[in-house]
């Protein structure tokens, strides 16, 4: 967890996944945030208020799952968020980004950066290892992903909170 300055912009939920079919294979990202001022944002199925759903071409699994939290953190970052949680099935990202394990493979060391980097932006932030079980929405919207390329359609889709 780190502290920085900042304003009083929302805190989010944020669950992230990457999926590769072949490691490595086609490969995608999802991700579902959710404000945390709402009753069910801790509630793994629960509707997110944002989401990413990106095709990434052949990549392995683990930079999939990397690519995921840094484009997460990069949309909650746009939202305007100062602090975020990052609830994740993918224990090497929990510890890598705890500073608790380095990171040795090369292909993810810029994601590491990118994501340390961007995370340093917020005033608070946590990141926590959950069961996969716990993290489905952000699985779908990964392999939505690959499918939904394979199908003819656009890479990328990324869903924002409608403007009030």
């Amino acid at each position: 967890m780190t502290s920085s300055p900042g304003g009083d912009g929302p805190a989010y939920i944020v669950r992230t996944d990457g999926a590769a079919r072949g490691n490595p294979g086609p490969a995608s990202a999802g991700a579902a945030l959710f404000r945390t001022d709402r009753p069910d944002a801790r509630d793994p199925r629960a509707v997110p208020d944002a989401s990413i759903s990106d095709y990434l071409g052949v990549q392995t699994n683990n930079v999939a799952e990397y690519t995921g939290v840094v484009r997460a953190l990069e949309l909650a970052r746009d939202l305007g968020a100062t602090e975020v949680h990052l609830l994740l099935d993918s224990k090497l990202i929990v510890e890598q980004l705890s500073g608790r394990w380095r990171v040795k493979d090369a292909k993810l060391i810029p994601l590491w950066a990118s994501a340390r980097q961007t995370l340093h932006g917020f005033q608070r932030w946590t990141a926590t290892h959950v069961p996969r079980a716990q993290n489905t929405v952000a699985d779908a919207l990964a392999n939505e992903a690959i499918d939904r390329t394979a199908a003819g359609g656009p890479a990328s889709v990324v869903r924002r909170p409608e403007r009030v």
